[in-house]
């Protein structure tokens, strides 16, 4: 299989995670955001929507969005639950990642790293920061009470939001405040298995 992507995108970091995790084989593709290349049409006939991360398989199929890909690769594996409620919950925060996480704390981080902080986008960069906060604050209150998002295993949830949270400070956030945030990183280090993001 073929996964498409950039190392310093946390949406493209996340499958790379799971897929040293889970020992999945795969061809690494770089693709250049900057330079244009989800523009190009070789890529757009892969995925219509212009964006990575993306997995094709061997037969062709293609298929787009993180968090899609972590659950389709990760089925049959300890990291995604057979329990059609405890899916239910791996899929609440991957909603929750995509809606009230990753508009704040990986737009913020773009504009930071990607861009340099240009003048024209620092007032975008300070409205992303209060938003941002808030979703840190949900994930503290939860990881404050299990070791896990959804309990006492890892599963693609926690790799779902591990993929920005860990390099929030890159977006300007001050992980100091988030004790639990902080233990839930350092654990999920600790995996035997674990590779950082480039």
């Amino acid at each position: 299989m073929k996964i498409y992507g950039d190392v310093q995108s946390g949406n493209c970091y996340k499958i790379r995670l799971l897929c040293s995790l889970l020992d999945i084989e795969h061809e690494w593709i770089h693709v250049d955001i900057l330079a244009g290349g989800t523009s190009e049409a070789e890529f757009l006939q892969k995925n219509p929507n212009g964006k990575i991360p993306l997995l094709e398989l061997e037969d062709g199929r293609c298929l787009s969005e993180s968090n899609a890909i972590l659950n389709f690769l990760a089925a049959g594996s300890q990291l995604l639950p057979s329990d059609s409620f405890d899916v239910a919950k791996v899929q609440q925060w991957q909603f929750f990642e995509q809606y009230s996480h990753e508009p704040y704390i990986a737009v913020a981080r773009f504009i930071a790293k990607y861009l340099g902080l240009p003048q024209e986008r620092r007032a975008e960069y300070e409205a992303k920061q209060s938003g941002g906060h808030k979703a840190l604050a949900v994930m503290e209150t939860q990881l404050s009470t299990s070791p896990y998002l959804t309990g006492d295993s890892l599963s693609t949830a926690d790799i779902s939001l591990y993929g920005y949270t860990h390099v929030a400070h890159e977006g300007g956030f001050d992980l100091t405040g988030y004790p639990s945030i902080l233990t839930w990183i350092d654990r999920i280090k600790a995996h035997q298995k674990y590779i950082g993001m480039v």
